[in-house]
């Protein structure tokens, strides 16, 4: 059985508002499912971590890139 969070749930587990994951669902960078009878905004808890994974190793591509300083 899916896991789902609240709006509230998901931006405290990300470290981000609220605000941000509605902006984020806006531009498709993370995007919501809607509760049926409410219409809220909830996240599956699969795709939250799958979410997190990918910004770690973002993290971890910045930060083995070199610059040359002359």
């Amino acid at each position: 059985m899916q896991k789902y969070l609240t709006i509230h749930e998901a931006a405290r587990i990300l470290h981000v508002t609220p605000l941000t994951l509605r902006n984020w669902d806006k531009n498709g960078k993370l995007r919501a499912y809607r509760h049926p009878v409410n219409n809220y905004r909830v996240y599956r808890l699969d795709q939250i971590e799958l979410f997190l994974r990918q910004l770690e190793t973002s993290k971890a591509k910045k930060a083995t890139r070199k610059i040359d300083v002359f």
